[in-house]
């Protein structure tokens, strides 16, 4: 894909525990083109949130390849990596336990000016007050604890915060998962707006299809650490070919309850990343399992430009 901020290759994460080791993720790749959003979504445990600190190396990644503007940050030292967060933050899921509550918003938003010694006293809070203006809060609530706002607020500071640097690359992790939908969707737009004005890249990772659909120019499905299907949201959500993104599409609410649809509800739950199944990782829950399933990893599938399936029977299922 052309003019891709980040490319991921062969990317593999994997702990050694006391069990046994977890494979966390597993040889994924993808493309995310410069001032995009591309969307992450899978079950709880199908290895987004690691993936998503592994691309800022958060936990270094155990094999593969991540190269951010055409440097592969993998190979970078310590004092290489630090000059390089300048340029890729992230927005936590949880922002109650992200903000420190001894810290005024004013000096949590500017944690990372002071770290890498930008500007005086006064330009660092003149540079809060205006982030805080520009997430849509005002600006004396930087002399406030995080505890005095409400969730939806909290999740703004975290954004301020993230933007403090001018990063070109945000991973914003289950950031509104703990919202209310209303709340949500104010999140979300706020986040629309800020890419659009800053031409910002981010990975959104999320459970709730749904919710991809509406703020992502690309999704990438994640099932115990491996992809499962990727390409322009549009298409994915018209036109799925993987069964288990299938029956996350089917487990869309829909603003009609009487109106028809195919449902392919999720049987069991998701396997331990301590033991993945052979073969196909999804073969263990999915309603067209045969044995070809069980052998070999699944190859990419091209179903059209930039749309790939990881499923042996794309075409015999659905005549792509």
């Amino acid at each position: 894909m052309t003019d891709a901020l980040l490319q991921i290759r062969n990317l593999t994460k994997r702990f050694d525990t006391a069990s046994g080791t977890v494979h966390a993720v597993e040889d994924v790749s993808f493309d995310i083109p410069r001032g995009s959003i591309m969307g992450l979504v899978g079950e709880s445990g199908s290895g987004k949130t690691t993936l998503g600190r592994a691309l800022l190396r958060l936990v270094e990644p155990t094999s593969g390849q991540i190269r951010f503007d055409g440097t592969d940050i993998t190979t970078l030292d310590a004092k290489g990596m630090r000059d390089m967060r300048r340029r890729m933050q992230i927005i936590f899921q949880d922002p109650v336990s992200s903000l420190n509550p001894r810290l005024k918003v004013g000096d949590l938003i500017a944690e990372g000016l002071r770290a890498f010694g930008i500007g005086t006293r006064r330009d660092r809070r003149d540079r809060v007050a205006a982030l805080l203006e520009e997430v849509g809060l005002n600006a004396d609530h930087m002399n406030r604890y995080p505890h005095a706002f409400s969730g939806g607020q909290r999740q703004r500071i975290g954004i301020a915060r993230a933007l403090a640097l001018e990063p070109d690359f945000i991973v914003a992790d289950e950031s509104v998962s703990a919202l209310d939908v209303s709340i949500q969707a104010q999140v979300l737009n706020l986040l629309l707006e800020l890419r659009e004005k800053r031409n910002l890249t981010m990975l959104f990772i999320a459970h709730d299809l749904s919710v991809v659909n509406y703020l992502c120019d690309q999704v990438a499905v994640l099932y115990l650490g491996r992809l499962m299907e990727i390409g322009p949201t549009n298409r994915v959500q018209r036109a799925s070919a993987h069964p288990y993104t299938r029956a996350l599409n089917s487990a869309i609410p829909q603003p009609d309850p009487r109106a028809a649809r195919n449902r392919t509800p999720l049987q069991g739950d998701i396997p331990s990343p301590l033991a993945p199944p052979s073969g196909c990782v999804f073969r263990t829950r999915c309603p067209h399992v045969a044995d070809l399933c069980a052998t070999g990893v699944p190859d990419a599938h091209l179903l059209g430009a930039h749309h790939q399936s990881y499923c042996k029977r794309t075409e015999e299922l659905y005549g792509h």
